[in-house]
């Protein structure tokens, strides 16, 4: 319990990996919602779901109560539209050189991190999956395996962290270049992420309709183009756990990815950064992707409109 460990952007996965960290680590959670600190700080924070575990972490919505604390590790798990503001914030704050470390989706986070002199950063991704019920309570959708790598700094820089969430319960695997991961994991989020929110969070549609499938397929195989266009490389199959859902060896479940979740609550998505990024490569490298384009499109109109419908119903 002798390593500090700050998870920044406590929802729904932040909640998932501060709870695995709880148990072996000194963990603190930096989160927006005042709402959700509190309740965490009261009654600790509540995993319910595949995983049933009552975390007790120390939480705050206030960054100065964290001035000159020094962290092994910082865990940015925030929406990706505000890493560099939150980065921005935490540096003059925080003492120390502690590991910069993203799990989150989308492109241009490691950059951000890159952005800091000297700090060791590591990219990661992972395939579980959960959703923020309540103040103080998140629900574990799905357990998956996590992959972590350096992207500056050494492998045995990453191994405390992979040791950490492994005997937290966290199956989490070291890649000497995690990029594979990342962009296996990218493939399958900008195709499956903005069809879960144009389905409405309803799961079973993007699986029981031959259209629905047939899209899925065609929007993989232009993600793909895109990554090996740019020389990516998938350490495994993008579209892997869709294929083991659709052969019946995996249960379906009822999530329909964040974005869904997002739209639900009028929140901003990341369609920018994950659909968007392969429209806008696509675009520069004259790869052709015009189902991506037609999505991308699509969620842009569904997110003002849920965004317009909950400022309506306030």
């Amino acid at each position: 319990m002798n390593v500090k460990i700050l998870i920044v952007g406590c929802g729904a996965i932040g909640g998932l990996f501060a709870a695995a960290l709880s148990s072996v680590a000194k963990v603190t959670a930096l989160d927006v919602n005042a709402e959700h600190v509190r309740a965490i700080n009261a009654h600790g924070l509540r995993i319910i779901g595949k995983i049933q575990q009552t975390a007790r972490i120390e939480a705050t919505d206030n960054l100065s109560v964290l001035k000159g604390t020094a962290f092994d590790a910082v865990i940015l798990l925030t929406k990706s539209k505000v890493t560099a503001a939150a980065l921005a914030q935490l540096r003059p704050v925080l003492a120390g050189n502690p590991a910069l470390v993203t799990l989150q989706n989308g492109m241009g986070n490691t950059e951000v991190l890159l952005g800091v002199p000297g700090a060791s950063v590591v990219r990661g991704v992972t395939m579980n999956a959960g959703r923020y019920v309540e103040p103080g309570c998140v629900e574990s959708l799905i357990e998956g395996r996590t992959w972590l790598g350096p992207v500056r700094g050494s492998v045995e820089r990453v191994r405390p962290l992979a040791e950490l969430l492994n005997k937290g319960r966290m199956k989490t695997e070291i890649i000497a270049d995690p990029m594979g991961a990342v962009w296996s994991k990218f493939v399958f989020n900008c195709v499956m992420n903005p069809l879960g929110a144009l389905m409405m969070g309803d799961n079973a549609s993007r699986y029981n309709l031959p259209e629905m499938r047939a899209l899925i397929d065609d929007m993989a195989a232009e993600c793909i183009a895109v990554v090996q266009a740019l020389g990516g490389t998938f350490a495994f199959p993008p579209m892997e756990f869709v294929d083991k859902t659709r052969a019946g060896e995996i249960p379906l479940s009822r999530h329909a990815g964040s974005m869904a979740l997002d739209i639900g609550r009028g929140a901003p998505t990341e369609i920018d950064e994950l659909t968007g990024f392969i429209v806008r490569e696509g675009e520069r490298l004259k790869v052709p992707v015009p189902n991506c384009k037609a999505v991308y499109r699509l969620v842009k109109g569904l997110e003002v409109a849920a965004q317009r419908r909950v400022a309506k119903a306030r």
